[in-house]
């Protein structure tokens, strides 16, 4: 059976086209059922959706271009493109090269953000919908299981996930080292600037307590506000507000310093002291530099985060090497079982032979002994097994063994020996 794969990526299609090509859930049953209706009952079709990538897999009887264009004209119906919209940024992939890739994608290793998590879970997402709707053969089923494995190998023996490389990531997770505990805490995000948002979105996450919003309109600071449950407080106020804040995460857009010195060193006798954890991702700068200066509160601008992030972004660069290995290793599993697989059915329809000729000699031998008694009779027929079972050793492990071509080789000479030939593999 072809094993082929045709999708597109953030590596080869624009944001534009991949939002035009996005599939609710609910649909994907739906979507199967009729790819695998025109594919035929024995094929096998997956449907790997996310914001980064949208990859059809299938196994089938067709031929690898065949698929590709049954795969690619689907694609335009489901999506309502003509498929002068998508097909120039589509990838196509057969047979190792697709097992390959898969593997590469579990683990990460084809990610935007190298070394993320989701996927893994989109990838199950993937098989259990499948799953559900009917649309898996052994084939595809085994290849699913096997790349939810090697993601996960890679996740558990290497270094790869360590390390957050988004800015906003590393500004909690420097918070969280300085607090200790974010359950409780309280956060400030003055001005609406992206990354202080994202910050702040996975602040919510690591259960902060209660979140204050400042911007130089109250209506704007609702807005950012309602969506977290927060505060809304003007601009102006925030020198009275400061010491209400154990983290304060301040983009702004202000052309000059918003926050003094002198404005933390009231914060903090204020609280009596507790720390204060202070990002500053604006350009130009929102805070005063010497506010680092005064003991507890703890100053991060923009430089020190991206600098973070560069340095754990290296480290799960170092780690691909190891990754690969892996992939590697798993693909080559992979690629001998369904190798294996390939030559079963020849395997089955030989074993089917000797064991016809057995019992006929075996029947004749017997009803010349017919003195013979019932364990002597048992004795016979143990033996008569035993050789048929010695003979086939070898040529079944030579088949299942062999490399591809070797394989294709051997099955050729058996079909023709043992009059086999109309004898179907996988």
């Amino acid at each position: 059976m072809t094993l082929a794969l045709t999708g597109l990526s953030h590596h080869t299609s624009p944001l534009a086209l991949r939002e035009r090509m996005t599939l609710n859930p609910g649909r994907v049953p739906e979507a199967l059922a009729l790819l695998h209706a025109a594919l035929g009952p024995d094929s096998g079709i997956a449907l790997l959706s996310t914001c980064n990538r949208i990859e059809l897999y299938a196994c089938c009887k067709e031929s690898a271009q065949e698929t590709h264009n049954i795969l690619v004209k689907f694609l335009g119906t489901l999506y309502h493109l003509s498929e002068s919209e998508f097909s120039g940024f589509l990838y196509h992939k057969e047979a190792s090269e697709a097992v390959t890739h898969l593997f590469r994608v579990a683990s990460s290793l084809d990610s935007m953000v190298v070394g993320e998590n989701e996927i893994l879970g989109q990838i199950q997402q993937a098989y259990d919908l499948a799953r559900s709707s009917g649309t898996l053969n052994r084939m595809l089923s085994v290849l699913l299981q096997r790349a939810l494995k090697c993601g996960k190998r890679v996740r558990s023996e290497t270094h790869i996930g360590e390390g957050k490389v988004s800015v906003a990531s590393v500004a909690v997770d420097l918070a969280e080292s300085v607090l200790k505990e974010l359950q409780g805490k309280s956060a400030m995000i003055v001005g609406s600037g992206q990354v202080s948002e994202q910050a702040l979105k996975t602040l919510i996450e690591r259960g902060i307590g209660h979140v204050m919003v400042l911007n130089r309109t109250l209506e704007r600071a609702r807005l950012l506000s309602r969506r977290y449950r927060g505060e809304a407080i003007m601009l102006d106020a925030l020198p009275c507000h400061l010491h209400r804040a154990d983290i304060v995460i301040s983009s702004t857009g202000a052309p000059e310093v918003i926050l003094k010195t002198s404005d933390f060193e009231r914060a903090i006798e204020r609280r009596g002291r507790a720390p204060m954890f202070v990002i500053d991702i604006a350009v130009p700068r929102d805070i005063e530099r010497e506010a680092a200066l005064v003991d507890n509160v703890y100053c991060y601008d923009m430089d020190d985060l991206q600098a973070v992030a560069e340095r754990n972004l290296q480290k799960r660069q170092e780690e691909i090497d190891a990754c690969m290995e892996i992939v590697e290793y798993e693909t080559a599993s992979f690629i001998n079982w369904r190798r294996r697989l390939h030559a079963d059915p020849l395997i089955k329809a030989l074993t089917q032979n000797y064991d016809a000729i057995r019992e006929r000699e075996l029947r004749n031998a017997l009803d010349k002994l017919s003195h013979l008694t019932d364990a002597q009779r048992q004795v016979v027929e143990s033996l008569a097994r035993r050789i048929t079972n010695s003979l086939l050793r070898k040529p079944v492990a030579a088949l299942k063994n062999a490399s591809a071509m070797e394989q294709e080789q051997l099955m050729l000479i058996i079909k023709r020996i043992f009059d086999l030939c109309d004898t179907e593999s996988l």
